[in-house]
């Protein structure tokens, strides 16, 4: 297999849009959210980012050209990798901020500091936790069926990737929908433009002009940070960092997410396998991980992780070289502080179409690469996914309407009769949308064993269930004064509810017969 093919240059122009997401997600909440200067922002973090992102992609893209060899096959595609969106959000909510405004009450000299610190113990956390995980996690997927692992992933795609690009495309219809079109032509009915021209490149382009002439493109202003920065460690501030009380204080943040990260990865590389390519599960959980301890180490405070999209990046033609071509770009643009002035000319709307096709794909997958008598099984995946999400739509609701604000009420357990009273449940959201990757794959795995009759093995996956919620690691949570948190407290009612359940299928062997025509 060739280092380069020509499919590698649509797959590099989806990641690299995908990652360009995150850095310009990072840019604006952490100059706008948590404060940070320039010299801190462009110096420090986004060249840590850099190097987290280029160790996982070269890694990733070896690890890939080194499986063709092995097989004798051309169509390897090489996982993909960047920075984790649900950890960025995660640390800049409930750890960052929260520890900025916890120093700024305390009369702290530099708070800015005491933030970036706090967000490097993050990281580092979960980079050890996903670096440890990575020798047992091959043992849990082996014992998980194929549907639960793929339906969290599909749920995520569904929810938190398409729906959200779909309103962005619906709410900008002229360059989204365009690029839309341009995506379903070239990925959908597998035609190319002449002159070789990827499709990819196409819509980004063509967005970018519409976007332009139709007065929604980002530029103005003076864009700021340019001039190269070279990263440098920042062992000094980590270890400081970690000495200090931010490990234990949010701990309840980062063992979760590190565990969710763990599973996350596992999901991914379950996918890749049954799109054909089957990668080894420790070396790329270690590596994973590694990925996220670099970042610390250099600054960032966001981890990396193992991306959902294999089988999309792998149906458009990429293979090995689109990686490396993704981490050199993801490279210069934080070294060079391009970043900028590419959040001033291209507008994500331009590339979301991509992203969009992407989840699909995913969630198509789930459904075609598992037996059809376990399509409920994916439907119950599906959900929690999607209920985390509705969950998060509620609570940007409540914050675009001034509440959690500064001058506005906080939010609080008040909040959940004034939602039963027009029939929304919202409690169960808000526990549904703590700890969903697991109550994804849990449920879906019970389900799959429900429907094959191996009632004691969906009784053991109740239990787990019931172990989780004891402590605290699913269901359990607390608000805070603009959003829910997790509280990593036990959560009796659910753990209750699961034992019960488990109990019902155990007990089905004895107190059930098998119904007509089965």
């Amino acid at each position: 297999m060739r280092w380069f093919v020509r499919g590698d240059l649509d797959g590099f122009f989806g990641l690299a849009l995908d990652n360009l997401v995150q850095l310009l997600l990072i840019d604006a909440l952490c100059k706008y959210v948590l404060g940070f200067p320039d010299a801190l922002l462009y110096g420090t973090v986004l060249p840590g980012a850099a190097m987290s992102l280029l160790v996982g992609n070269v890694f990733y893209s070896w690890q890939a050209h080194r499986l063709a060899q092995q097989t004798g096959r051309t169509d390897v595609c090489a996982l993909p990798y960047g920075i984790n969106t649900v950890s960025l959000f995660a640390y800049v909510f409930l750890i960052m901020l929260p520890a900025k405004l916890a120093a700024q009450a305390a009369g702290a000299a530099d708070p800015v500091q005491v933030a970036w610190h706090a967000g490097l113990v993050a990281c580092f956390g979960c980079g050890f936790i996903e670096l440890a995980g990575a020798w047992v996690a091959e043992r849990i997927r082996k014992a998980t069926p194929r549907a639960a692992l793929l339906s969290t992933l599909a749920g995520i795609a569904l929810s938190f990737i398409s729906l959200g690009f779909l309103f962005r495309t619906f709410s900008r219809p002229i360059v989204g929908l365009t690029a839309l079109g341009i995506v379903m032509l070239v990925y959908f009915g597998r035609v190319r433009f002449k002159g070789g021209l990827p499709g990819g490149f196409v819509a980004v382009v063509l967005g970018t002009g519409l976007a332009w002439l139709t007065g929604i493109a980002p530029g103005h202003g003076t864009p700021q940070g340019a001039g190269f920065h070279l990263p440098i460690p920042v062992v000094g501030d980590l270890f400081q960092a970690l000495t200090g009380p931010y490990a234990l204080q949010y701990m309840s943040v980062i063992l979760p997410m590190g565990l969710f990260n763990i599973l996350g990865s596992l999901q991914n590389i379950e996918s890749a396998e049954a799109a054909g390519d089957s990668y080894p599960t420790a070396p790329s959980l270690a590596v994973n991980g590694l990925g996220s301890i670099v970042a610390a180490l250099f600054g960032s405070c966001f981890p990396t992780t193992i991306y959902i999209g294999h089988p999309g990046w792998k149906a458009l033609g990429a293979r090995a070289g689109y990686s490396i071509l993704n981490g050199v770009f993801a490279t210069v643009v934080c070294l060079t502080g391009t970043l900028a002035y590419i959040a001033w000319a291209v507008p994500i709307d331009a590339g979301m179409a991509i992203v969009l096709w992407i989840g699909i794909v995913i969630t198509a997958q789930a459904f075609q690469t598992t037996p059809s008598s376990h399509a409920p099984a994916v439907v119950v995946g599906l959900l929690p996914a999607v209920a985390g999400w509705g969950a998060l739509m509620a609570k940007n609701g409540l914050r675009a309407a001034g509440m959690g604000d500064a001058d506005g009420p906080a939010f609080s357990s008040a909040l959940i009769p004034a939602f039963e009273k027009s029939d929304t449940w919202i409690h169960g959201a808000f526990a549904l949308e703590q700890g969903f990757i697991f109550t994804s794959m849990i449920l879906a795995a019970a389900t799959v064993e429900v429907i094959e009759r191996r009632f004691e093995r969906a009784a053991v996956w109740c239990g787990i269930a019931a172990a989780l919620s004891a402590v605290g690691l699913m269901h359990s949570y607390v608000f805070t004064p603009g959003d829910t948190a997790f509280a990593l407290t036990p959560a009796w009612p659910w753990a209750i509810g699961y034992a019960i359940m488990g109990v019902s299928f155990l007990s089905a062997r004895w107190l059930t017969v098998p119904g007509e025509g089965h």
